[in-house]
């Protein structure tokens, strides 16, 4: 079980895009602790950003204190841009996600990821709740991160941390195009070139079997050998209007 805790939100948006973070990384219990507006989950710019996980903000719950919040939870990760003298340490996402997805001596956590406000970030008091502080990796002379887009980079490493989503690819076999077919392609290109008199019939040293072994060594599918043709037919229209332009005999 995963938990995000956003401590008193300011903007509605961030709200609303913070669940849609949540969605598209498999995650779904969202917590507001003393957000700005007591409406904000209904809010038209927090439904506007969630963008399709409206059911996020429907399960939201809003509640007075951290404590609350935490209810449940056996391991908080503050979320934290300043360096704290005192108080839990200081770790890089990745690193504890893996030892906390392993489990192993640690046990079965049930984790929550908490995100102080947007001007003020978390209190010290709050931070000191945590087991550890996360501090994601950002340019040294600029790191500050929008409230959402922390949100979605956490989310997206403990996912991966608990193995992640597979990639689903396209598993379309294109057909290869046969030997005619390319034995007809390069007939209609030198056709072409000549028309465009970028190849001279008279001299044509061996473009065309250059073109065979390039064609060869691609493999070209049915639809690419159609795209060619294409092209070939284009550069024969062209060369044929600019001859009737010119009035050149032959032209018809």
């Amino acid at each position: 079980m995963t938990r995000f805790v956003l401590i008193q939100t300011s903007h509605p948006g961030n709200v609303g895009a913070t669940a849609r973070a949540m969605k598209v990384m498999g995650f779904s219990e969202l917590v507001l602790v003393r957000p700005r507006f007591s409406d904000v989950l209904c809010q038209e710019e927090t439904v506007a950003m969630a963008s399709g996980a409206a059911d996020i903000l429907a399960r939201a719950r809003i509640v007075d204190t951290l404590d609350e919040a935490l209810d449940g939870c056996t391991y908080a990760c503050a979320t934290a841009m300043t360096p704290r003298d005192f108080g839990p340490p200081l770790r890089a996402p990745r690193d504890l996600f893996a030892e906390l997805a392993a489990g192993g001596a640690m046990g079965a956590h049930k984790v929550a990821l908490v995100f102080g406000s947007e001007r003020y970030g978390m209190s010290n008091e709050d931070v000191y709740r945590c087991h550890a502080v996360l501090s994601i990796p950002t340019h040294p002379d600029y790191g500050s991160l929008n409230l959402a887009q922390a949100v979605q980079l956490l989310a997206y490493d403990w996912r991966q941390a608990l193995g992640g989503f597979a990639v689903e690819a396209r598993t379309a076999d294109p057909q290869l195009a046969d030997m005619p077919a390319v034995s007809g392609l390069l007939k209609h290109l030198q056709e072409a070139l000549e028309a465009v008199e970028y190849l001279d019939p008279a001299a044509p040293k061996k473009l065309i079997p250059r073109l065979n072994q390039l064609f060869n060594r691609a493999q070209l599918t049915v639809e690419e050998v159609h795209i060619w043709r294409g092209v070939a037919r284009a550069m024969l229209k062209t060369a044929a209007l600019a001859k009737v332009k010119n009035g050149e005999p032959g032209a018809d």
